[in-house]
């Protein structure tokens, strides 16, 4: 029996896009700059002496692609289980920050993420806190933790409270017992957060994501476009071989990779509920009128004064275009 709740050609759609990842320049700069922090870091772990380790700081705009790059690199990371001194496998944890708490609450998110809940009510100092968090990552082989959208952390809280946050992190990476690798993900604002303490600043590596740029990227906004539509059994239409046509979706994207590959993800679903097996300029606009609400006419896709409409600071979910602009 059907599930009125479950539409199989998104769902399908969804399944394929969560695994799905293009191979960017920058996801190699990711990796190259992991592959070097830890191998100085494995170095230390192999010299039986005290060191201090180093982190990676990966900024870019929302909607960027900020998180799935750094994902897909810890996931890889993971699976190639790089052997310690120990015998054991290293690995990274991820972590995702919320704008709770200050200092202890980046404690109970850390622990959590190594499998060890904390009950808020639990009485610890700080020092007794990050001593677990480097007990359990050192026990389980964990040489780094990934900090995602870190500036909630920070967002709100006293210079005083940002600093002691900033403290907790750089005893991480300088901690006898067990130094950790720490890698940071977020918005631009982030970078200005985490300068404030330069001793724990100097350690970090930093990566910003670029905006899509054209006419420089209009050859990679073409293989992306058509590899997705591939990997989803469909064959792209030629009009969206166009200029115009990678120049229109990259507007309506706001120029950030991680939001033209949504949309892209958006018009492929339109295209299997059509029953079609050619993905076209009308499946981007049906796709983009389901996500934002808007009227086929104002789309990026068809709307005439379409770069006006949709500037780059203000994107398609900040905004609703009428049919007078169109």
């Amino acid at each position: 029996m059907t599930n009125p709740f479950v539409i199989e050609e998104i769902a399908e759609t969804a399944s394929k896009h969560a695994v799905w990842h293009y191979p960017f320049e920058r996801g190699a700069r990711i990796q190259q700059s992991v592959a070097q922090i830890f191998s100085r870091h494995l170095g230390g772990l192999r010299s039986g002496s005290r060191f201090e380790t180093e982190g990676l700081l990966v900024t870019g705009k929302s909607g960027a692609g900020k998180t799935s790059e750094v994902n897909h690199i810890i996931k890889s990371f993971n699976e190639s289980g790089p052997m310690l001194p120990d015998g054991s496998r290293a690995r990274i944890v991820s972590c995702m920050l919320d704008a709770k708490g200050g200092w202890k609450g980046l404690g109970t998110m850390t622990l959590a993420a190594l499998g060890y809940p904390l009950a808020d009510t639990a009485r610890n100092t700080q020092i007794q806190i990050w001593r677990k968090v480097t007990q359990q990552a050192k026990g389980q082989g964990v040489v780094g933790i990934y900090y995602d959208e870190a500036q909630h952390i920070f967002r709100s809280k006293s210079e005083r409270e940002q600093l002691a946050i900033l403290d907790s992190l750089k005893t991480l990476m300088k901690s006898e017992e067990w130094p950790l690798i720490l890698i940071f993900s977020g918005v631009p604002e982030l970078h200005g957060y985490l300068y404030q303490e330069e001793q724990l600043f100097r350690l970090l590596t930093e990566v910003e994501l670029k905006d899509i740029e054209l006419p420089e990227d209009f050859d990679i906004l073409h293989e992306l476009v058509s590899n997705m539509a591939l990997d989803a059994r469909l064959n792209p239409a030629p009009a969206l071989a166009t200029e115009d046509f990678y120049h229109r979706l990259a507007t309506g994207a706001g120029f950030r990779w991680g939001l033209a590959i949504m949309i892209t993800s958006r018009a492929i679903e339109a295209c299997h509920l059509a029953g079609s097996d050619v993905l076209s300029v009308d499946h981007f606009v049906q796709g983009w009128s389901s996500k934002t609400g808007m009227v086929p006419v104002a789309s990026p896709f068809l709307n005439k004064h379409y770069v006006s409409a949709f500037p780059k600071d203000r994107l398609f979910w900040k905004q609703r275009i009428g049919e007078e602009t169109a």
